[in-house]
């Protein structure tokens, strides 16, 4: 009987046997997710995520689709029904972080007791509202603060910083232009 490692709730052992088959099968790595939304009412929306393409294959492992609610404050015209979109990209950003530093950590034999983290990101309503050209509509910026309870050093901590910011998928594509087609079509 093999006994697994498993470091921050990470199995290693499979964590290094998923890197050596990306290394022997590079096609494996590609995969493409998919989510499904309907318009609900005013800024309330639905958001549907169940199947993905991934390590050479349809994922059909979620028996129940993930259902996130999106909506806008009062003070947006919304009745609260979800955290609005720019919120849910605080949210996609510190969850890719938090997985990001848990991974290379254990990958590491770092062990990780504790990970919180605060994120604000600033937006000017001028340019959603399309009051202004020359702002934009998107984030400002956004301020990630990240503290690790942790026995690694200071110096182990930032390497792993690094880390992180250089193989983060969602830092990544809010710090580079991600090509985005829209096809629009009227419904029947």
């Amino acid at each position: 009987m093999t006994t697994k490692t498993v470091v921050n709730g990470v199995d290693v052992d499979q964590l290094v046997d998923t890197v050596g088959a990306i290394k022997e099968q590079p096609d494996i790595a590609k995969f493409r997710f998919r989510a499904s939304n309907q318009w609900v009412n005013g800024g309330h929306s639905r958001t549907t995520i169940q199947s993905f393409y991934g390590a050479g294959q349809e994922d059909d492992t979620r028996s129940e689709p993930i259902v996130l609610d999106s909506d806008e404050p009062p003070v947006l015209l919304g009745e609260n029904k979800g955290a609005n979109a720019v919120e849910t990209v605080l949210h996609a950003l510190a969850s890719c972080v938090s997985v990001g530093f848990a991974y290379n950590a254990a990958a590491q034999g770092i062990r990780v007791d504790g990970m919180e983290m605060d994120l604000e990101g600033d937006i000017d309503l001028h340019g959603f509202l399309g009051l202004s050209e020359s702002t934009r509509p998107g984030y400002e910026n956004i301020r990630l603060s990240c503290r690790i309870q942790t026995d690694a050093s200071e110096d182990k901590l930032a390497e792993l910083s690094e880390q992180v910011q250089k193989t983060s998928p969602v830092l990544d594509i809010l710090r580079n232009p991600v090509p985005t087609a829209i096809h629009l079509e009227k419904a029947p």
